[in-house]
């Protein structure tokens, strides 16, 4: 099990900073360890914290952060970076992903944006520490991963899966913590069938959010319960 993501917050506005720190205390998993208002501080930072992720402006007082990103590339090969900034000049944007960013976020910050941001950016820490040698289709996905960056969620799932009756359905079944809850159950708490409460919630056991597990009455067939299963 992975420890917490380490993040390097750059920014040369505190308020911004704090913005950013809380926003990071909200995903679970992430964890801020240093802040840096300029390129020199960062440097120093860098060295001496050694983060898992920076979260990079692009106007500092004494630098571009573009000039960071390559400093990084330089020194710091396994950090990554995710650039959170108001420039939106394509420049500026190239410059950063010749640099290889994780991702670039454009400001004002919308809290659900940078944490499904963050949680992929988890997700894909953990897919490719996990590999070892790896085949054409890992690459693929690796590579293409920032295709599904900025299309809505409901694009990504599949066919009979709407992302507002999976929202309750995840909801409902968080509220039962580790007593677990059946499709049944779900069904009458969000107003659906039975039937597709269970797609739902089999759906979200393939997505590695929920687990099933069968329980065994006094008498009749067991029943599948299914509980949350936190990110960890």
């Amino acid at each position: 099990m992975m420890k917490k993501v380490e993040v390097l917050i750059v920014e040369d506005d505190l308020r911004i900073i704090d913005i950013n720190r809380r926003f990071v205390s909200k995903v679970e998993g992430f964890e801020v360890i240093a802040t840096a208002t300029n390129g020199a501080e960062a440097k120093e930072m860098l060295a001496y914290t050694k983060p898992h992720l920076v979260l990079l402006d692009v106007y500092l007082p004494d630098m571009l952060g573009s000039e960071l990103v390559w400093h990084i590339r330089q020194h710091h090969r396994d950090v990554d970076i995710i650039m959170i900034t108001a420039a939106k000049e394509i420049e500026m944007v190239q410059e950063a992903l010749r640099g290889g960013v994780f991702d670039y976020i454009v400001k004002p910050l919308v809290f659900e944006r940078f944490r499904e941001r963050l949680e992929s950016y988890r997700e894909h820490l953990l897919r490719t520490r996990e590999l070892g040698e790896i085949d054409q289709e890992a690459i693929d996905r690796i590579l293409m991963r920032n295709l599904a960056v900025g299309k809505p969620r409901e694009a990504l799932l599949p066919k009979g899966i709407d992302l507002l009756t999976l929202e309750k359905v995840l909801d409902a079944i968080k509220q039962t913590k580790d007593t677990g809850v059946s499709a049944e159950e779900i069904s009458k708490e969000i107003g659906t069938s039975r039937t597709t409460a269970r797609r739902y919630l089999e759906y979200l056991v393939v997505e590695k959010k929920a687990r099933a597990d069968l329980i065994y009455g006094t008498v009749g067939r067991p029943e599948r319960k299914y509980r949350y299963v936190a990110s960890s």
